[in-house]
């Protein structure tokens, strides 16, 4: 028997990706007789699946609800991701990738990239994606999941993510959440009823007359934010002026070749396009800034980028980049699109709600809703989405593109002083910092610094410690390693064959 003050009737209005994982994960770890989960949604309202990429720590979401990899991959038309190919970010033709594996070894407690500078000015021309195997296997067109066997061995330690159906993993989440008790109710809210003293949500009534009590709520209702802020009014922080795209058109194309394991951002004129290789299909999208394009001309620059003929009919978006300035009030949490919107650049929506439940669940109240844990809650998301939102905005200011007024705004436009700090670190010795556990670490920063053209005049002085002649023998072992490892991986589409094929 539960103590009374603990939360007993938990709802979560809006399916969709955040809803249904959220429903999945509280009916993995909230498993008690006396705890009721129900999910509200309607099937006349659209969901929006711009998150078909994802990062490596979804991996750590499907073992905490106990998914069998394989399964989930041919369920959801899945392929594997090594990470973020950049195409004309900097100027055209210039292409990299933003891998999630790291650069060749750390060596005596500094970076690798300090000697890879340091190396470079001693006369070597191997290029930095030498020594990054995640780089060499998407652009091989080859995957393996990490062997720990082959211990001190850079295929002992892959980090990988997934490319997906988004509304295939919505499925997939609400069969897990339904399988596991959570009760869904189709339907529409219409009216909400609020405590007259405290403001806190008390019933929702849906068309049809239908009523759902509850003592927390779960806002995923999308860009709306039915409760959250139509209800609560808790207002919206607008990051537009630093990324200013707030339109999207996103429709698939048919398959026409094998899928490679990386995920494409090729920038354009006024945004950029997103190329998602499925099993089955590609996902594609153009992302751009309606003060400087059109609707019409936004579609035909992303047929003109499709590799196969356009299936279905284009979805087009709107929104506004930014936070609400609560995602947490009173006794209503918001999720997914409902708690704010970082473009797809980097592939952080379906990570931001990942996080959000991670972060209720450290923090999860009983029916006094502890103000501290509230505020603590809604400050570490603030910081979180902040952090989110320089590294979104580095891609777009350090960047040497003046062939368009979108381009000029966004190479002269005024930053956040917490990204001019970053960008004047790395200038000036290449150094590179994680703060307060961030989702991008320093690999990460370094790989789109030096991919969008950010020169460092230094490196750090200690790595000039090391004989030249031990540092040439280092570095000359460490690619012959990373090209042996190489030729010993299949490739991705023969991995998928053996291991995880979607029916097609």
């Amino acid at each position: 028997m539960l103590p009374d003050s603990n939360i007993k009737k938990i709802v979560i209005l809006g399916g969709g990706t955040a809803g249904w994982m959220a429903a999945a994960a509280f009916s993995r770890i909230l498993r008690h007789p006396e705890i009721n989960i129900t999910l509200i949604e309607s099937g006349d309202i659209g969901t929006v699946g711009v998150g078909e990429a994802t990062l490596p720590h979804i991996r750590l979401f499907n073992h905490l609800l106990g998914l069998r990899e394989d399964d989930f991959v041919r369920k959801t038309n899945a392929t594997f991701k090594l990470g973020i190919e950049f195409v004309d970010w900097d100027s055209f033709g210039n292409r990299y990738i933003h891998p999630f594996g790291e650069y060749g070894v750390n060596m005596e407690g500094m970076h690798f990239h300090h000697y890879w500078l340091r190396h470079r000015r001693l006369g070597s021309e191997a290029s930095i994606d030498d020594y990054n195997l995640s780089v060499m296997a998407a652009r091989a067109g080859k995957f393996q999941r990490p062997d720990p066997g082959l211990k001190n061995s850079p295929l002992s330690k892959i980090e990988y993510a997934f490319q997906f159906d988004a509304t295939l993993y919505a499925r997939f989440m609400r069969e897990f959440a339904e399988n596991s008790g959570v009760r869904r109710i189709e339907g529409k809210v219409v009216n909400v009823d609020r405590n007259a003293e405290t403001g806190f949500i008390e019933t929702l009534h849906l068309e049809g007359g239908e009523t759902v009590d509850g003592e927390l709520f779960i806002d995923c209702s999308g860009f709306r934010g039915l409760l959250m802020e139509e209800v609560l009014k808790s207002g919206y922080d607008d990051w537009s002026d630093v990324l200013p795209c707030n339109r999207a058109v996103a429709q698939a194309s048919g398959r026409i070749a094998d899928p490679v394991p990386h995920t494409r951002a090729t920038a354009g004129t006024a945004g950029w396009q997103w190329r998602i290789p499925l099993q089955s299909r590609t996902g594609n999208g153009h992302v751009y800034c309606s003060e400087y394009m059109n609707e019409d001309e936004a579609l035909d620059i992303l047929h003109a980028g499709m590799d196969g003929p356009p299936i279905g009919d284009p979805v087009f978006l709107r929104f506004t980049t930014g936070i609400r300035k609560k995602t947490w009030n009173r006794n209503v949490i918001a999720m997914g699109l409902a708690a704010g919107f970082m473009e797809p650049l980097e592939s952080t929506s379906i990570h931001l709600i990942q996080t959000a439940i991670a972060r209720l669940m450290a923090n999860f109240p009983d029916k006094s809703f502890n103000q501290h844990d509230i505020d603590y809650f809604n400050r570490r998301t603030l910081l979180e989405y902040e952090q989110v939102r320089d590294f979104l905005v580095l891609h777009y200011c350090a960047t040497g593109r003046d062939d368009s007024p979108f381009w000029n705004y966004c190479r002269t436009m005024k930053i956040p002083e917490t990204l001019e700090q970053r960008i004047n670190v790395y200038t000036g010795n290449a150094r590179q910092y994680r703060h307060d556990n961030e989702l991008f670490g320093e690999v990460s920063w370094f790989a789109v610094m030096h991919g969008q053209g950010l020169k460092p005049k230094h490196y750090h002085p200690n790595a000039d410690i090391m004989p030249d002649e031990e540092l040439s023998r280092r570095m000359s072992d460490i690619r012959r390693t990373w090209r042996a490892c190489l030729r010993a991986m299949p490739t991705h589409q023969a991995f998928i064959d053996r291991n995880c094929r979607a029916p097609l």
